[in-house]
């Protein structure tokens, strides 16, 4: 064990994350193992195709638990054999036009799969701190040009939004009714669109970025003036681990948090296709559909200063750094590289820049 490993807060702690195996959960197992967390992951299998949690080389670093969310039975007996201190809630059915297909499982899964979280963390005396992940897209969206503050109205449009937004509530309605009366912490964390390399899902701009390049193909685009939040996918798990560290110390950092990029990093879907195009290169191009779809937010943007304001938060890739880093981990993998060893790499890199989470000790020493 190195010498940066023994100054982490996470050494040691017992760290349960839903939804482990996608995009956003095994980048975090894979800086909880670094940092010497015991973690227990719950999740479903990983999707058909490339796996990132397959890659990212967690097998025998951390308890890996394959199953479904809906499963209060389930899930409770993993509670009560991993006893965790903290408890990190990303499990969900995370895309939009997927929500259009599958509302019913989509609101099973983000609705009533808070509802067992919540439930197994109100049974469990071990939990100290517990994060529940939701989305930019909880708020009742007026396509105004400021960003949304936590205090305004949650109304998520489309069945993945609205269920977002049913899950802060379900959250929130567990916080009074129990949580407050508990030796345990509960924050909601609304982040932003993330980018990264290892995300292989179908209809997020990104991956379909990627495969397009990989085909040889112009990257077509569905809606190239929307406007999003974009930020790399490791500036929100920063987050994440920063407010679930401070709460476990001092259950006043409680409470609802936005986590977004600054204003010059809200762009146009077609802007972050261009940005990809420059750091691929090999001459590929974009063009737009324009294609009839179900409803999307047209714009959409986060207002952060209550984060910065109690943390000092400050981003710390731009949009540019973001896509560089995407690209240059979808190049390795691309060229048959150990891509533990590149998710490493960038996640000093990220935590050299900041002094999040007590994860710094780790990457300084």
């Amino acid at each position: 064990m190195d010498q940066a490993e023994k100054g982490s807060f996470f050494k040691n702690k017992k760290v349960l994350v839903t939804g482990h195996t996608g995009f956003k959960g095994t980048w975090l197992c894979r800086i909880l193992v670094d940092a010497g967390a015991i973690v227990t992951g719950y999740s479903l299998e990983p999707s058909e195709g490339e796996s990132l949690f397959a890659m990212a080389g967690l097998d025998g670093r951390m308890k890996s638990v394959i199953g479904d969310i809906r499963d209060l039975e389930h899930l409770e007996k993993v509670f009560q054999k991993a006893e965790p201190e903290i408890v990190l809630h990303l499990a969900a059915q995370p895309i939009v036009r997927k929500s259009y297909q599958k509302p019913v499982y989509t609101y099973a899964a983000n609705v009533m799969g808070t509802v067992n979280v919540c439930e197994c963390v109100r049974l469990a005396s071990s939990v100290k701190s517990f994060l529940n992940v939701t989305t930019d897209k909880v708020y009742r969206n007026n396509e105004w040009e400021w960003g949304y503050r936590e205090n305004d109205i949650l109304d998520g449009y489309d069945p993945y939004s609205n269920s977002k937004s049913c899950s802060e509530l379900v959250t929130h309605g567990y916080t009074n009714s129990f949580f407050r009366d508990m030796d345990v912490a509960v924050s909601t964390v609304r982040a932003g669109n993330v980018i990264g390399g290892g995300d292989f899902a179908k209809d997020r701009i990104i991956p379909d970025c990627v495969r397009a390049a990989m085909e040889g193909k112009q990257i077509i685009v569905r809606n190239p003036f929307s406007i999003r939040p974009y930020q790399h996918v490791l500036e929100p798990l920063a987050v994440y681990l920063m407010i679930a560290k401070e709460q476990y110390k001092d259950k006043k950092y409680a409470g609802s948090y936005n986590v977004g990029p600054d204003d010059c990093d809200c762009i146009t879907t077609g802007e972050l296709a261009g940005l990809f195009c420059k750091y691929w290169d090999d001459g590929i191009s974009w063009g737009s559909s324009m294609e009839k779809g179900p409803h999307e937010a047209k714009f959409l943007k986060l207002d952060c200063s209550r984060l910065k304001r109690i943390f000092g938060w400050k981003q710390h890739w731009h949009i540019e750094e973001a896509v560089l880093h995407t690209v240059e981990w979808t190049k390795a993998w691309l060229e048959g590289q150990d891509m533990a060893v590149c998710m490493d790499k960038q996640i000093r890199d990220f935590f050299m820049e900041s002094s999040y989470a007590g994860l710094e000790e780790r990457v300084n020493a």
